[in-house]
């Protein structure tokens, strides 16, 4: 039987009431990460979301909200809108696996943060990686690719951070990662799924060729707490 989607076309919200509930910001119809675990929040049922945002705010200085254009606090610039590919897969990647990838534990989690602020540091905030389970490459004792877990739904799980550094692309260590990371989240009974900017052709044309297929697009508000 197929499993039902329907917690993907709110990822963030079904995160935040399915396995992430202790990570949440809970404002009603609104909820959000705490900010050390992430800058996302989602609403439901048109709610008038002003208010938790101005709440948010005062927490955490640009964070996002994912799906529907969110109704902002008065004095708050409006938000900005970037256009995500959410992709999924259902099956086991046939890339093969070469390199050495172990499971990051606390004892990695300063080579994981400064790779991370190397090239993707916006959205990786300092305790992410507790989100779920990460993996790494590592050559001469140096950390040069991760993929890791995200966003959790009972069904689902996100990869995200996909990073390689950049002295080390091209020796297919993101297609590894993924591929170990896809199926080690099938074997947990899951399905997993991702988000990209719509921008990114490069890392879209990558996750197409190992299969995963184009589910919808999503909208990601960026708010600045800043006011005008």
């Amino acid at each position: 039987m197929a499993i039902p989607e329907n917690a993907l076309d709110n990822p963030v919200w079904f995160s935040l009431t399915d396995c992430h509930f202790n990570q949440a910001i809970d404002y009603g119809n609104v909820k959000f990460f705490h900010p050390d675990y992430g800058p996302f929040g989602a609403f439901i049922n048109n709610e008038d979301t002003s208010l938790a945002i101005e709440k948010y705010a005062k927490l955490i200085t640009d964070f996002f909200i994912v799906g529907n254009k969110p109704k902002m606090p008065l004095h708050f610039k409006e938000p900005i809108e970037y256009i995500g590919l959410q992709m999924i897969i259902y099956n086991k990647i046939n890339y093969p696996v070469t390199e050495n990838i172990i499971e990051l534990t606390k004892s990695n989690y300063d080579d994981l943060i400064d790779l991370v602020k190397l090239v993707y540091p916006e959205y990786f905030k300092s305790k992410t990686n507790e989100l779920g389970q990460y993996y790494g490459i590592y050559k001469d004792k140096k950390l040069v690719a991760v993929t890791g877990e995200r966003m959790q739904t009972n069904d689902f799980i996100e990869i995200s951070a996909v990073i390689t550094h950049p002295d080390h692309t091209g020796n297919g260590y993101a297609k590894q990662l993924i591929s170990h990371t896809v199926e080690s989240i099938l074997k947990k009974g899951k399905i997993p799924f991702l988000h990209v900017d719509q921008t990114n052709l490069g890392p879209i044309q990558l996750y197409k060729k190992l299969g995963f297929t184009t589910r919808r697009k999503f909208s990601f508000w960026k708010i600045s707490s800043k006011k005008q």
